[in-house]
């Protein structure tokens, strides 16, 4: 098999991978360049127009892997999780946009062949849900492209080692954390234990600033808030989100979990759910999900109860900070009167878990994608 990197390597974000065999070609993730502003589609033949790929697969949801999914000619089938799936409709449902759709769904350990390529799943831990890394094997040879990934969350780790091949031909191995000063991150049932310390603490309200999408932080804070006498408040878009998943994923029809409206056009949307409005949150001890985008919902919050006492989480990279409005919003929040506290843990494996991942699967060549230290494999196999 054949591998060209059309792009992602030497950057973060905005993979492509194509694999061929004989005369199957396949694309491994479409990602769009991070803050990338306007699209520009890559010079990629058979893509766009006049198809001559036979399946794209797509390893999670997140938007340097997904982005370009929307734009891809429709006759080409395409891969991705169900639950990952679910949660991309459902985003794009609430903004209003025409949505991928897929050809068939990822299942951990569940073979799906195309041409002569075999294409296996396997479940792993991501910051976005329902992620996966792809082993494509054909003639003999196996290429394992991880995606993003990581061990501190809440799937197993060794599970997934204890699945995977004890040797490859070929490793595409993610390298985010690589380029930055990283410790050891912390697990995300560390972090909720830090969070209700934090939280029991607080004897105002308490804010999270994270990412809607981010299911794993969404249930480390939801269950921080159960243990220490909160309810939980989403904003109608989360709240569309965990409801596409449901299950054991927190979402309105909790007891204890309620959705509220930013937006007084978007009033349909919430009918649907059980809710709790101002009046009654003022009354109410809760932690409440948040963007930045909702600084004029909070200030009209702030006239009918007292922040002091109260929380900011910051649960997100902390590169976002130096970005103007999340900045204006941090800098607001605690002229309101909140405390800012930063909890927060990677969704990227640290150098210890890739050094796991390697002698694993023991490559005979690694091909470094999403990283800009790309040099620091060439130094592990040394």
């Amino acid at each position: 098999m054949n591998v060209i990197i059309h792009r992602g390597q030497n950057q973060i974000g905005g993979n492509i991978i194509e694999v061929t065999a004989e005369n199957t070609r396949i694309l491994l993730d479409v990602g769009l360049e991070l803050d990338q502003k306007e699209v520009t589609l890559p010079e990629i033949d058979g893509l766009f127009d006049n198809p001559s790929f036979d399946a794209v697969f797509i390893s999670h949801y997140h938007g340097d892997h997904l982005g370009l999914a929307y734009y891809i000619d429709n006759r080409i089938p395409l891969y991705i999780g169900e639950a990952s799936y679910r949660i991309v409709k459902a985003a794009d449902d609430y903004k209003g946009l025409e949505s991928i759709t897929p050809s068939g769904f990822l299942r951990h350990l569940q073979p799906i062949v195309v041409g002569n390529i075999t294409v296996t799943p396997f479940l792993c831990d991501h910051s976005a849900f329902d992620s996966y890394m792809l082993l494509c094997e054909a003639d003999g040879e196996k290429i394992l492209y991880t995606g993003d990934f990581r061990s501190n969350g809440r799937k197993s780790f060794d599970r997934l080692l204890g699945a995977l091949p004890d040797k490859v031909d070929k490793l595409i191995c993610e390298g985010t954390t690589l380029s930055r000063k990283t410790q050891l991150p912390l697990k995300e049932s560390d972090l909720e234990e830090q969070a209700v310390i934090e939280f029991r603490r607080a004897t105002g309200p308490i804010f999270v600033l994270q990412s809607s999408t981010n299911i794993d932080r969404i249930v480390t804070m939801y269950r921080a808030a159960k243990r220490s006498g909160r309810v939980f408040l989403q904003e109608v878009y989360m709240a569309d989100v965990t409801s596409a998943i449901g299950g054991r994923i927190p979402n309105p029809s909790f007891d204890d979990v309620y959705a509220f409206l930013t937006d007084p056009q978007r009033h349909d949307a919430l009918v649907k759910y059980r809710r709790m409005g101002k009046e009654r949150m003022a009354k109410t001890p809760f932690v409440m999900c948040v963007r930045s985008s909702m600084l004029r919902y909070l200030k009209g919050l702030a006239k009918l109860m007292s922040f002091e006492g109260g929380l900011l989480v910051y649960s997100m990279w902390s590169g976002y900070q130096q970005q103007p409005a999340m900045s204006r919003f941090i800098a607001e929040c605690e002229e309101m009167g909140l405390k800012v506290v930063s909890l927060h843990t990677s969704g990227h494996a640290d150098p210890d878990t890739i050094r796991a991942l390697i002698e694993k699967v023991q490559p005979t060549e690694i091909i470094p994608i999403h990283t800009e230290n790309a040099g620091w494999f060439a130094e592990e196999s040394k």
